[in-house]
């Protein structure tokens, strides 16, 4: 890529053609792959932070951890099963989003082994926007939820029915956010079913 098309990627806020040549590329080399492999694989070329759990106790473990790490004081987390997470390991938290939340803890719809993104909805977020959302984003999620691609996603959303507001997000951003937002980090905790 010459010098004039990166200086211009990087001023509109667009991902260089290479970064996303080089995930596409990955995505092939694996597609014969075992679908949690291949998501995690994509996930983390995108630049998030994938984190198996093979159950409650060690997602509560790696939970505390990245609270302590990345320095957070106060969470959004609306769902009633994950506040009790954030109970135990004694973490302020908010059920709507405020000003003062520094991380959000949510669930997710379904990862989407393909390209490694995290499908959201109105069912994890309310009723706020992917870039209303605080800079670090803690997702809980079963293996199970893991499906091969779009297609497979909204065919299950179909036959679900009532979902509504779907977004995506990948490692380092949401496919919706705004220039301010590319600093978020993406935190996964897979656990098994």
């Amino acid at each position: 890529m010459n010098l004039f098309k990166r200086i211009v990627s990087k001023l509109t806020n667009q991902p260089e053609e290479e970064e996303k040549q080089s995930l596409e590329k990955l995505g092939d080399s694996l597609k014969n792959a075992d679908l949690d492999y291949k998501f995690a694989q994509l996930f983390t070329h995108s630049g998030g932070f994938f984190n198996y759990c093979a159950d409650e106790a060690e997602a509560l473990q790696t939970l505390n951890q990245i609270v302590k790490i990345e320095g957070i004081n106060n969470i959004f987390c609306w769902d009633k099963e994950l506040q009790s997470f954030l109970n135990v390991v004694k973490t302020p938290f908010t059920s709507e989003m405020e000003h003062s939340n520094d991380a959000a803890f949510i669930t997710c719809e379904y990862l989407i082994a393909y390209d490694g993104r995290i499908m959201l909805s109105h069912n994890n977020i309310l009723h706020y926007h992917s870039s209303r959302l605080p800079g670090k984003i803690i997702i809980m999620a079963n293996v199970s939820q893991i499906v091969n691609n779009l297609n497979d996603a909204m065919g299950k959303i179909k036959r679900n029915g009532n979902i509504k507001n779907l977004t995506s997000i990948s490692g380092g951003q949401s496919s919706l956010d705004t220039s301010s937002h590319t600093n978020t980090k993406l935190f996964l905790l897979l656990l098994e079913d």
